[in-house]
């Protein structure tokens, strides 16, 4: 691959590698005054917004196209379930073990990929990489009282739930997904999931918990930098990068940002780091690490079904 070729690839790498770590310490800021549910609906229907805007001002009808079942099933999977339940879980599970929690994506990817989408079976690299990381993803588990000092194993495993539907959404967007309408399919998947999270908050009773005052301009800002950079920008690289290379190695944004949420909930929140989450999440890495290593793996399994991606790529590029 030329540089040229190379440069948006590693600038999308970066985007989420970067943005994405620092939106746990953005929903620790909402989170301090306005409930879970409620919030995530307010930031994706304004990152949809902004969105259909700026695909509107490139021609009319940008939407017309998508393929809306798709987009719903992974919108609800990706931003109704895979960030509302992390959102809901991050009330008091700290915002670096949320982050060390989501680390184990590829895990998640790679299970559901080999017994639901890609039939094929994992190399013993991959098993063995999966078992370090299940290890420390429990370890985690076990230690939730240390953790949040709650007690309380719900939020933990909520974020554990989340994972598993941002990992079949991930893998329902790579096979939905054409290039040139990643844009439009982020935008619908995205309209989708504000329409989940306002469903869950209106069950929850959350609307009635907000109130004006809520607003303050520190949560003002926070929303708007959450739905321009982590929804808009972010979210849309994280799409467009399912489409240009193997999902596994889109997945390793999961390794950086736990240092990037657990440096900054240190920094900024005051939050502890206990020396159970630092083993923790140096099982969950090192698992992660195993399974995403060039080799015989899931990277490999993965490419076979590339094919198909670059013959659309091909397609697009002789009109």
């Amino acid at each position: 691959m030329n540089r040229k070729a190379l440069l948006p690839i590693v600038a999308a790498f970066a985007t989420i590698y970067l943005v994405w770590g620092t939106t746990y310490l953005g929903l620790a800021v909402l989170l301090r005054t306005l409930p879970p549910f409620a919030s995530g609906a307010i930031r994706f229907a304004l990152a949809a917004s902004i969105m259909f805007v700026l695909l509107r001002l490139r021609g009319a009808n940008p939407l017309r196209e998508v393929p809306w079942k798709q987009a719903i099933i992974a919108g609800v999977l990706l931003s109704g379930f895979g960030n509302g339940l992390v959102i809901w879980g991050q009330q008091t599970v700290p915002s670096g073990i949320t982050a060390l929690l989501v680390a184990a994506l590829p895990l998640w990817i790679l299970f559901f990929d080999t017994v639901g989408f890609a039939r094929r079976k994992p190399g013993l690299k991959d098993l063995v990489g999966s078992v370090v990381g299940l290890a420390g993803v429990v370890l985690i588990v076990s230690q939730t009282r240390r953790f949040d000092g709650s007690g309380g194993i719900l939020p933990t495993l909520s974020i554990l739930l989340a994972t598993f539907a941002w990992s079949i959404g991930t893998l329902v967007q790579r096979s939905a997904v054409k290039p040139g309408q990643v844009g439009a399919f982020s935008c619908a998947q995205m309209i989708a999931g504000a329409v989940a999270q306002a469903l869950c908050a209106l069950v929850a009773g959350e609307w009635q918990q907000v109130q004006l005052a809520d607003f303050t301009p520190t949560a003002l800002w926070t929303f708007l930098y959450m739905a321009v950079f982590g929804s808009v920008i972010a979210s849309s690289a994280y799409l467009w990068l399912v489409t240009k290379v193997p999902t596994p190695a889109v997945a390793t944004y999961s390794l950086v940002n736990p240092v990037v949420a657990m440096a900054l909930g240190a920094c900024i929140l005051g939050e502890r780091i206990p020396a159970a989450a630092i083993v923790a999440s140096v099982l969950v890495l090192a698992g992660v690490a195993l399974v995403l290593w060039p080799g015989r793996g899931v990277r490999s399994n993965v490419r076979q079904v590339e094919p198909e991606v670059e013959g659309e790529l091909a397609l697009e590029r002789g009109r």
